[in-house]
């Protein structure tokens, strides 16, 4: 579902993950401030037609994609990049949690965990930098978590995955600037999205215990407005008052 125009004064930015949470928060601040969003995600049956209506939405283009299918997906990644070849910056958003004690996560679901927090993060970078290196300019940001940094119970896989990707996006901020390409990481905390269905645990109800994911947005769009020649290499967000709930979602 496409309605891009080809407008050169507005950015093109690429969002993967961009049908809930974080992306669609996102994308939705981008084509509010004028840009154009190519959004890459699996169901936009769920995309919020707030605020310009159901989709095709005015400068946003919608790409189903499985990201945990990687072997599928270098292919499809490849045939976004031969026809986007404007891009002018990637934000690498997609992931999911899947937790419980080491022990207790199957080899696939340990397998599939990587795949989806790290692997694909990879092949994104891999499938649209040389567009950015070839224009000279250009951001690459990841969504990292708060987990790369302290670790957390019963998230092991989840947190090595994002510990990885953390030092992927600082090795890359190295090697990237050179052909004028800025990398940086966002790691937020506790987000009030779709993340936590199906889990029994959850944020606590008040303002101060989760970030929204507007909250989130804002960080990334402040690493895209930054100056040409500055990087701002990497955002920590956490709630003022870290509050978890255990036990079944009541719906309320």
């Amino acid at each position: 579902m496409s309605n891009l125009d080809n407008n050169p004064e507005r950015r093109l930015i690429l969002i993967t993950g961009a049908s809930r949470g974080i992306g669609q928060a996102l994308s939705l601040k981008l084509l509010d401030a004028g840009d154009r969003v190519i959004g890459i995600g699996r169901d936009f049956s769920h995309f919020s037609p707030f605020p310009h209506g159901p989709l095709p939405q005015p400068g946003f283009e919608a790409i189903t994609v499985d990201l945990a299918d990687l072997d599928a997906l270098p292919k499809r990644l490849s045939e976004v990049a031969g026809k986007h070849r404007e891009l002018d910056a990637v934000v690498s958003n997609a992931g999911a949690g899947r937790f419980g004690h080491l022990e207790q996560l199957s080899p696939h679901q340990i397998r599939a965990s990587v795949d989806l927090n790290l692997t694909q993060h990879i092949l994104v970078a891999r499938s649209f930098l040389p567009l950015l290196k070839r224009r000279g300019r250009g951001d690459l940001i990841f969504m990292g978590s708060e987990t790369a940094l302290s670790g957390g119970i019963k998230g092991a896989v989840y947190s090595a995955c994002k510990s990885a990707l953390r030092g992927l996006a600082h090795s890359l901020r190295r090697e990237c600037a050179a052909a004028g390409v800025r990398v940086g990481i966002v790691n937020p905390g506790l987000v009030r999205t779709g993340f936590f269905d199906g889990f029994d645990f959850r944020p606590g109800e008040a303002s101060e215990n989760a970030i929204a994911p507007d909250a989130v947005a804002d960080a990334v769009i402040a690493m895209l407005d930054a100056p040409y020649g500055t990087v701002v290499d990497e955002i920590n967000l956490s709630p003022l008052k870290q509050v978890i709930h255990f036990g079944p979602h009541t719906g309320t």
